[in-house]
């Protein structure tokens, strides 16, 4: 992402909006992380007595099942919970009592205000574990530096086992991308996280990325890619989406040549304006508008040029901005109408980190490299749950098959049309 694309993203949701989705989207995770934590604090358990050993020479502390399935009430709704058990062969007596859920926790009054956090803010040993006191009280034991350290270790197998995966047989029709920058510890360099979302052949949208990389520059780019293509994704998307970043466009004309360039409008807008003072703005915005919402090709390429000849004689940044890119800007005329709205922009990627709140300037404190990637990784899984198909994603199979398109209809339904116009 380039200087000019550090200009915040501004979602389109209202506050009460953006609060719902990231209720639900808490709701969702609460069970999950509570069962990790529940988990580390197990293991830990167990690595207290592994030298323990009854009259056989076996492991007197062993896993026994689960203890029956209860409910406590939080503040975004009931989570079911399964605290685990183990069986002491020793005849101690000796018992797995969960102080992260003790058998009188009925309802955790703050649960609204944890989870959040362990999603935004405990990517460090010390807020993981202030966030957790703030679910189950302040005075909770089993909080300490290691349960927290095997609970995002986990997180961080959890992705690099993902990364692993197949993907023989996937196909990718589109393909969003984009860099988000944070502050990484013992680095003078900003860092930033390449996120990479697809839609396969069937309308659903997946995560392929996050990968870590510098700068976004294309030595960061290429290896991201060429996993991708180790990892079985051999057919190259039709139509790639992103912003201004030399990078990635160099390193995908290397991996996949003969996918077509859309650069997002979000980005190139928000561009030109920064090279237009404030006055002008609003103006000039309702002009770009006018062209990337124009009904056929030959309006929007209208539009482009009235903005060219408003606007070139006194910011002539502001143009050369705008049209070094004219092609790119403009590819989404040879695509499906119904398409559109989700290839004209990044706004796949965008709206879920904005409503994660996930931004560089947002990220709060220095943080690892691998704690930074697992958390990503977690939100944009608990997230994609929620992702609903592309419309009218029955015509992806026409994109696949090579169908052209010309202003978003078929081609040859268009000469169809003109035929009997002229018939008529």
């Amino acid at each position: 992402m380039s200087n000019d694309n550090l200009i915040a993203f501004q979602p389109s949701e209202s506050p009460a909006l953006f609060n719902d989705a990231l209720t639900e989207l808490v709701r969702k995770g609460a069970r999950q992380i509570i069962a990790q934590a529940v988990e580390a604090e197990l293991n830990e358990f167990l690595t207290q007595y592994q030298s323990l050993k009854d009259s056989q020479g076996r492991a007197a502390i062993v896993r026994n099942g689960y203890l029956p399935e209860r409910t406590i009430v939080t503040g975004v709704g009931e989570v079911e919970i399964q605290v685990p058990k183990v069986r002491d062969r020793s005849g101690r007596g000796i018992k797995f009592n969960s102080t992260l859920l003790p058998p009188y926790l009925k309802r955790a009054h703050s649960v609204e205000e944890v989870l959040p956090w362990l999603y935004l803010k405990g990517v460090s040993t010390g807020d993981f574990s202030e966030a957790l006191a703030s679910l189950l009280g302040a005075n909770a034991e089993g909080l300490s530096a290691s349960t927290i350290s095997r609970l995002k270790a986990k997180w961080v197998e959890e992705h690099q086992q993902w990364q692993k995966r197949s993907l023989s047989g996937k196909r990718y029709v589109y393909m969003w991308t984009d860099g988000i920058y944070f502050n990484i510890r013992n680095e003078d360099d900003r860092q930033c996280i390449l996120v990479v979302m697809g839609v396969t052949d069937t309308g659903t949208k997946e995560l392929l990325g996050p990968e870590a990389g510098f700068r976004e520059s294309e030595l960061s780019w290429k290896p991201l890619l060429l996993r991708l293509q180790d990892q079985g994704l051999k057919t190259a998307p039709e139509l790639a989406i992103g912003d201004g970043a030399l990078g990635f466009w160099k390193a995908l004309a290397q991996v996949f040549p003969t996918t077509r360039v859309q650069r997002c409008w979000v980005h190139k807008a928000a561009n030109i304006l920064n090279n237009l003072p404030k006055s002008q703005q609003p103006k000039a915005k309702s002009a770009l508008h006018e062209i990337y919402m124009a009904e056929t090709k030959d309006d929007a390429l209208t539009a482009f040029e009235r903005f060219i000849k408003t606007y070139d004689a006194k910011y002539p940044k502001a143009v050369e901005c705008l049209s070094k890119d004219r092609d790119a800007l403009l590819a989404f005329y040879d695509f499906p109408a119904e398409h559109w709205v989700h290839i004209r922009t990044t706004n796949p990627i965008e709206s879920t980190f904005a409503t994660v709140r996930l931004r560089t300037d947002k990220t709060r404190g220095c943080v690892s490299q691998d704690s930074i990637l697992s958390l990503v990784f977690k939100l944009v899984q608990s997230a994609q749950k929620r992702w609903l198909r592309i419309r009218g994603f029955k015509r992806l199979g026409e994109v696949i098959e090579g169908v052209k398109f010309k202003d978003g209809i078929r081609a040859d339904q268009q000469l169809d049309s003109d035929a009997s116009k002229n018939a008529a």
